[in-house]
């Protein structure tokens, strides 16, 4: 199997709040909205998918487990401004954040969660990780 990822699909309770939290909220587009599943191109070829609790458990065949996920998505900008200023964004839209702050590991980095409970970590990587991910045409730090 080739090293890569092309979905990352999230089960979500309520599948109108998750509308308003990324399209309207943070002004998020979708590449496809169907009535169960919201998909939005997140990178070169990959698609976060938001699928109704439903729809997952009819396409899965069982229904995903409950709890907070032991997982977190990840943003990261090119400074730490910018990761301020995300985390300020997920606050106005009733996110719970955790402020951003310097890391042991070099990084900065805060958290919000979405409305189903996700975690989001907005985070400034030192190094070549942080080249890595970031655009080509991000300002550098």
């Amino acid at each position: 199997m080739e090293q890569r990822i092309s979905f990352i699909t999230l089960a979500v309770s309520d599948l109108a709040r998750s509308r308003a939290f990324y399209v309207d909220g943070l002004g998020w587009e979708p590449i496809f909205a169907g009535d169960d599943v919201l998909m939005f191109p997140v990178a070169d070829r990959i698609i976060l998918s938001l699928w109704s609790i439903e729809g997952f458990t009819a396409e899965i065949g069982e229904a995903p487990a409950s709890g907070i996920a032991p997982l977190t998505l990840s943003h990261n900008p090119a400074t730490p401004a910018e990761v301020d200023d995300v985390l300020a964004e997920a606050a106005l839209l009733g996110a719970t954040v955790s402020p951003g702050r310097q890391r042991v590991w070099g990084g900065y980095s805060g958290y919000f969660t979405d409305p189903d409970g996700f975690r989001w970590e907005i985070a400034v990587n030192p190094g070549e990780t942080g080249d890595f991910v970031l655009p080509s045409q991000a300002v550098k730090r």
